[in-house]
């Protein structure tokens, strides 16, 4: 059967959403709904969901950090 590459993307993105967001949870010592709140308000989720600049993929502990330190503004 043959692979549909659409929903292996988009599994594979759902995974790195997950990984990125208990990752800021960790990282910030908050629940993992503020992790999440904060994750799909900032510019770092629409560049992964909209492939740009390849960054969907990068490490999920690498895009985490990037996010706090170039939008610091959601974690104030």
């Amino acid at each position: 059967m043959p692979v549909d590459k659409k929903n292996l993307r988009d599994a594979y993105i759902t995974f790195l959403e997950e990984d990125i967001i208990k990752e800021l949870a960790g990282i910030k010592g908050i629940d993992n709904r503020v992790a999440m709140e904060k994750y799909y308000s900032s510019r770092l989720c629409q560049q992964i969901g909209n492939g740009e600049y390849g960054v969907e993929y990068m490490g999920y502990k690498y895009l985490a950090n990037d996010l706090l330190e170039n939008e610091p503004e959601l974690f104030a």
